[in-house]
């Protein structure tokens, strides 16, 4: 299984919204292309939240195929989305893992 794992930091002013827009819309995007199974969002605890929370979303797969998929047919506008919704006001990372 693979897991595509985005962890992102948000300043105070939009945490409510953007964990309202993960929920409503974002997620149910990305789930909604099939290339993944499950998700989790988890906000990261024992972090310097002075300048706001930081939370990781994790998306299951079967295969590294569906992840590549997914950058290539749907991340660029997602990403683009985010940040016309949201500016500069969240920083996010990617990574990906394999379960073993």
């Amino acid at each position: 299984m693979i897991i595509y794992n985005v962890t992102t930091k948000v300043t105070h002013a939009i945490n409510n919204r953007w964990v309202q827009w993960m929920k409503e819309e974002h997620i149910p995007d990305i789930m909604a292309t099939g290339l993944f199974h499950d998700y989790r969002i988890c906000r990261l605890l024992e972090q310097d939240d002075s300048e706001g929370p930081t939370y990781a979303t994790q998306y299951f797969m079967d295969t590294l195929e569906n992840y590549y998929t997914y950058l290539q047919e749907h991340a660029p506008r997602m990403r683009q989305h985010a940040f016309d919704l949201f500016g500069d006001q969240f920083v996010a990372f990617r990574t990906v893992m394999q379960v073993v």
